[in-house]
């Protein structure tokens, strides 16, 4: 079996399919609800000379840092093409308001679109983000010939010059998919930038570790916990230092948000 039907055969974790073009409201933020499935058919759908758009995947952590600083952290959301919930958590607390907000994990998003078999494996694909080594293995496992790397420098989010480095570099190289994997909020920002400025093409696709997960440079929680929204601890066990902050701090600060919308 080849790596890509390696990815396509990975046990699904999204949920049935619902009508792709319907958006529903919920802590703050307007999202698309329809299944990977759907996502990829629109992504490879889009004219690649397309003026730029972005699809952003907040999850829990998101959605209380933009709750905090609304006026820093939420264009970027709010203005992309399609905003998918990348949580488990976002998805069960949604059921008990009766709001269905099906997850659409940024991982899978990225997984499917590599190896669906209507994506030419010459197409100009471009990552930021990562270092050379995973940009060679991203390639070997989907069979990309036409990509590009960018290995963005460090402090995207509080640098100015180095954001503004980053953005030129993508309008000057353009791709039909540019995957910003530099973290939140980093590569939203990027994606705002590039929206904004009117010079780029394309999709960004603000997909944080996906690609990690995809060339197991990480480990990825097995689909049953995922589905029972217990990534968040899968990947609190694994990497301690790096995640407590956003599982023990950040991200449980959603529930205020979500009792604010009971109350209301």
């Amino acid at each position: 079996m080849s790596a890509i039907q390696d990815w396509a055969a990975i046990e699904p974790t999204v949920a049935p399919h619902v009508e792709p073009d319907l958006k529903v409201s919920f802590l703050g933020l307007l999202y698309d609800r329809t299944t990977i499935d759907g996502v990829v058919t629109r992504l490879l759908a889009r004219p690649s000379e397309a003026p730029f758009a972005s699809v952003v995947t907040p999850n829990a952590a998101h959605l209380s840092r933009i709750d905090g600083d609304p006026s820093r952290y939420a264009a970027p959301y709010r203005n992309a093409w399609l905003c998918l919930n990348d949580s488990r958590v976002v998805e069960i607390l949604g059921r008990t308001c009766g709001v269905a907000i099906e997850a659409a994990p940024g991982s899978d998003l990225v997984a499917a679109l590599l190896s669906d078999p209507r994506l030419e494996r010459d197409s100009r694909i471009l990552l930021v983000g990562g270092d050379k080594t995973l940009f060679e293995d991203l390639k070997a496992k989907a069979g990309l010939t036409g990509a590009l790397h960018y290995e963005a420098p460090m402090g995207l989010a509080t640098n100015e010059n180095a954001l503004a480095e980053t953005v030129a570099y993508i309008e000057t190289h353009p791709a039909r998919f540019v995957l910003l994997a530099v973290g939140s909020p980093q590569q939203e920002f990027i994606a705002e930038a590039l929206r904004s400025g009117g010079r780029a093409t394309g999709v960004g696709l603000c997909v944080g570790a996906a690609v990690e997960f995809l060339t197991d440079r990480r480990r990825r929680a097995p689909g049953w916990m995922s589905r029972s929204g217990l990534e968040w601890l899968f990947r609190l066990v694994s990497e301690p230092r790096r995640m407590w902050r956003r599982y023990l701090v950040d991200s449980p600060a959603v529930l205020r948000l979500y009792l604010r919308h009971i109350l209301r």
